[in-house]
C-alpha cells in the first residue's frame, strides 16, 4: 500500500514537472518584447542647465548659501549607464567674514535606475577639477550626488539633485586648520534636452524582427514534420 502511494507520488511529481518544463520550452520560444521606450521619452545624448545654491563646510562657522550655476552633457552608453561632463559656477560664503566665486569641472558617469519609465531616480559620482575666480587656487575633486528625473514631454525633463564635494585642499575657504580637507554640497533644480536615439532603436527594433522571423521559420518547419 505504502509502495504504491509512493508510485503514485512519484508519477504526480514527474508529470507536473514535464508539464512545467513544456510551458517552461514554449515561453524561451517566444522572443521577449524589445524595450525600446527609452529612445521615446529620452536619447542617447542630452544637454543640461541647472541652478540652485551651494554650502561650504570648512574651518569657519556660519556657513552661508550661495548662487549655483550648472550646464553640461550627457552621453548615453546604454539605457541605464551614462558619462556626464559638466561645468559648474558657485559661490561659497561665511556670514561676515568670506565671499568667493568658483568654478569646477567635473566628469561623473551617472546610473539611470528606471530608465524606461518617464519617473526615475538617478545617482551618480566621479572626479572633478576645482578653481577660484581666475584660476587663483586650484585643486583636484571627488564627488558624488542623488538626483530626481520626470519626464513632463517628451525629450524634455526637469530633475533635482544634491552632491557632496571633496577637495584635495583645507585652503578653499582661505584659512588651512583642522585636520580634514574642505567640502561643499550643492542642491539644485534643472532640465535635461535630449536627443538622438533614433538609429539606436531603429537597430533594436530590426535586430527584434529577425529573430521573430527566423522563430516563424523554425516553428514552420517543426509543423511540417509532424
Amino acid at each position: 500500500m505504502i509502495a504504491q502511494q509512493i508510485r503514485l507520488h512519484l508519477l504526480t511529481l514527474v508529470a507536473c514537472l514535464t508539464v512545467f518544463q513544456a510551458f517552461t520550452q514554449e515561453d524561451t520560444e517566444i522572443p521577449i518584447e524589445p524595450k525600446t521606450k527609452f529612445y521615446d521619452i529620452r536619447g542617447t545624448n542630452a544637454f543640461d542647465v541647472a541652478i540652485g545654491t551651494s554650502v561650504i563646510n570648512g574651518d569657519f562657522v556660519d556657513p552661508m548659501f550661495e548662487i549655483y550655476s550648472h550646464f553640461g552633457y550627457k552621453r548615453h552608453l546604454t539605457p541605464h549607464l551614462a558619462i556626464d561632463f559638466g561645468y559648474h559656477k558657485f559661490n561659497l560664503a561665511y556670514i561676515d567674514i568670506y565671499n568667493e566665486g568658483f568654478m569646477s569641472f567635473d566628469l561623473n558617469m551617472e546610473l539611470l535606475l528606471i530608465p524606461h519609465e518617464r519617473f526615475s531616480p538617478f545617482i551618480f559620482g566621479g572626479a572633478g577639477y576645482n578653481a577660484s575666480n581666475h584660476f587663483k587656487e586650484t585643486a583636484a575633486k571627488v564627488q558624488g550626488g542623488i538626483g530626481l528625473e520626470c519626464v513632463v514631454s517628451n525629450k524634455l525633463s526637469l530633475k533635482i539633485y544634491t552632491d557632496y564635494n571633496y577637495v584635495s585642499s583645507d585652503t578653499l575657504d582661505g584659512l588651512e586648520a583642522g585636520a580634514s580637507d574642505d567640502t561643499y554640497f550643492r542642491i539644485a533644480f534643472g532640465t535635461n534636452f535630449y536627443f538622438g536615439g533614433a538609429e539606436k532603436k531603429a537597430k533594436i527594433l530590426k535586430d527584434y524582427s529577425t529573430v521573430i522571423e527566423a522563430n516563424s521559420i523554425t516553428d514552420d518547419k517543426n509543423r511540417r514534420k509532424l
